[in-house]
């Protein structure tokens, strides 16, 4: 792998171009426990988890999940209950020494001096890792702050104070990115910047797990999405994967007006199919993609004739509050 100095646009990593099934990120049967009072207290449940090499993948779950907790474990922060986790191909913790150069996470927002500039924060930081100092300069333009590299921290927007903490995860020259919730508390044009900074390293050949309950910018930034609950995996895919999971609602327009809405949609629900308003106040329904036919033909033998049936898209929020919702709840 080229440093940091000289990387090309696009790293060569194994299972990136067809070189079988590499996972840079691998927890099988995760379970983290704590003792209280009121007894045992599990924050991780028997969690599975797998990151292909390259790309951006989601961890999605609703605060308290276990996505920080399982982020802590899979870089030694803290001592797993049970369970197999694996990094690189790593065992963690045990086999964590010979791959940790290869991996930058950012769990907390790290500190750095408030009365010093961004870029003499990520000098002193480089010193005392033994980095070269040139690889201040490649962090800082990776995450777009060269132009304010000169500025106190003090004075930087929590986007910026972000974008310079994963600059500081930059001076390693990564492998494998995790970052947890880096879009947390920003501002919206301070989630843009995260969302193409995240766009940047995945195309750079990276791998970056990135925890966040922000679904809408998971479903702009990431490949593929893994949704827990309860501190258990309940789905893993891509994110178009995850959109189609389940039932789908489907725009229907008949020709007339009212009255002949009204009647299709009479005609539908003694069909069995569950019929409402769409988002326009359009006649809808919701049915499985394998069952929009029958919808066609429900009509047709009631001599109605559709001049449009066409799926409504649904967002990342909706899938994950369906798929949390079939697992118990969102915790």
């Amino acid at each position: 792998m080229g440093s940091a100095e000289g990387r090309p646009a696009t790293l060569s990593l194994p299972g990136r171009d067809g070189g079988g099934d590499v996972n840079a990120i691998e927890i099988t049967n995760l379970t983290k426990r704590y003792r209280s009072r009121g007894g045992p207290v599990h924050a991780v449940a028997g969690l599975d988890l797998a990151v292909p090499v390259g790309g951006i993948h989601g961890f999605l779950g609703a605060n308290g999940a276990g996505k920080t907790t399982t982020i802590r474990a899979l870089v030694g922060h803290l001592a797993a209950t049970s369970g197999e986790l694996r990094l690189l191909g790593a065992s963690v913790p045990h086999d964590l020494p010979k791959v940790i150069d290869r991996v930058g996470a950012l769990v907390e927002q790290p500190s750095f001096f408030a009365n010093f500039s961004g870029r003499r924060n990520l000098q002193l930081l480089a010193k005392s890792r033994g980095f070269a100092t040139s690889r201040v300069e490649t962090a800082l333009a990776r995450v777009g702050l060269t132009d304010r590299a000169s500025s106190r921290f003090a004075t930087y927007s929590l986007g910026m104070k972000q974008r310079l903490g994963v600059a500081a995860v930059l001076l390693k020259d990564p492998e494998v990115l995790i970052l947890d919730e880096p879009a947390n508390g920003l501002d919206p044009p301070g989630i843009l910047e995260m969302r193409n900074l995240l766009r940047r390293l995945g195309d750079e050949g990276r791998t970056v797990l990135v925890s966040s309950h922000i679904l809408s910018e998971v479903q702009q930034t990431c490949d593929h999405v893994t949704v827990i609950a309860h501190g258990r995996t309940i789905r893993t895919g891509s994110v178009q994967d995850l959109l189609q999971h389940g039932s789908s609602k489907y725009r229907i327009a008949v020709p007339g007006g009212e009255r002949e809405q009204h009647l299709a949609a009479s005609v539908l629900t003694q069909a069995g199919f569950e019929v409402f308003a769409g988002p326009a106040g359009e006649l809808a329904v919701e049915v499985t993609p394998e069952q929009a036919d029958m919808v066609t033909k429900a009509l047709a033998d009631a001599a109605i004739y559709l001049s449009e049936l066409a799926p409504i898209e649904r967002t990342l929020e909706e899938a994950f509050l369906e798929l949390t919702a079939e697992a118990g709840g969102a915790s």
